[in-house]
Formats: C-alpha cells, sequence, structure tokens
C-alpha cells in the first residue's frame, strides 16, 4: 500500500469530509480528511489507482487539489 497526503481546498464541513472520503472509497482508496490543515491522508494500492485517479475522484466533488506530498 502506498501514501499520499493532498492538500485540498473547499472542503469547510462534515458533508465536505463525507463526500471526499466516499468519493475514495469508491476507486478502492481509503481517505481520512483534516479539516483543519485543508488535506487528506490517502492509502491506496498503487498497482490498481494512481494520482491522478486520487485527484479527479477528490475535483469530481467539487474541491481542488493545489498540491501532492509524500
Amino acid at each position: 500500500m502506498a501514501n499520499i497526503k493532498l492538500e485540498v481546498e473547499g472542503m469547510s464541513c462534515n458533508h465536505c469530509v463525507q463526500a471526499v472520503e466516499g468519493a475514495l472509497q469508491e476507486i478502492g482508496a481509503k481517505g481520512k480528511v483534516n479539516l483543519e490543515a485543508k488535506s487528506v491522508d490517502i492509502e491506496y494500492d498503487a498497482d490498481q489507482v494512481d494520482i491522478m485517479k486520487l485527484t479527479d475522484a477528490i475535483e469530481e466533488q467539487g474541491y481542488d487539489v493545489v498540491s501532492t506530498g509524500g
């Protein structure tokens, strides 16, 4: 399993947390949103999901991924 932290703008409430974590779960990743830090820690199988798929899943929910980090 691989891990990545994405900085995401536009998240502000529990609905945002559920939307982002749910979208990641749908593609086989496990996300943990930190509203205060405006970030998402993600655990995923790099053989099944790439970073572009992770960012697309979040951005399709209406949020902006502004940076990626290990």
